[in-house]
């Protein structure tokens, strides 16, 4: 593992690249995004003690369709692809770990899926401050608003019902 220190604004991936780290972010806050019709879409708020990479390009060695980007100076380890695959051959007591990554990652699309079917906007963003209550003072609101599927201007009547 290597650690680094890095800037806000410092891009981690660049959609059209094969990833080839896997980061824990252990101070700072981070955001994956993809490009679609000259708009970004905000698919992730990686924040301190987790996790984040491009998981189909970082396992399936393909290039990535989206961005990461660190919203936040942040602090963060990371380990190279191929480390990664000899850490879990050497260590064969490590793909638990992997294993566990992996879950969680298929709850998140599960639920996020759930949410964007079968919630309302304000159900989505109340869950949103619920799962992470500071948020909204860390990140700029069109952020959060591609995020739930809405319109910055749809954000702004959710929030001044509150």
């Amino acid at each position: 593992m290597t650690f680094q220190k890095l800037p806000s604004k410092h891009l981690l991936h660049c959609e059209g690249a094969v990833c080839d780290h896997f980061y824990i972010l252990h101070k700072g806050l981070a955001r994956a995004y993809y490009y679609k019709d000259n708009k970004d879409i905000t698919a992730h708020f990686p924040i301190e003690n987790t996790t984040i990479t491009a998981i189909d390009s970082f396992i399936q060695r393909k290039k990535s369709r989206y961005n990461i980007e660190l919203l936040e100076d942040t602090s963060l380890s990371y380990i190279q692809y191929e480390d990664w695959k000899k850490l879990l051959e050497d260590k064969p007591h490590y793909e638990k770990y992997a294993r566990i990554f992996l879950e969680n990652i298929y709850i998140d699309i599960a639920e996020r899926i759930e949410d964007l079917l079968f919630h309302s906007a304000k159900e989505r963003y109340e869950k949103l401050l619920y799962k992470f209550p500071n948020l909204q003072q860390r990140v700029k609101l069109g952020h959060i608003a591609s995020y739930i599927g809405i319109t910055q201007e749809i954000l702004s009547r959710i929030r001044a019902e509150k």
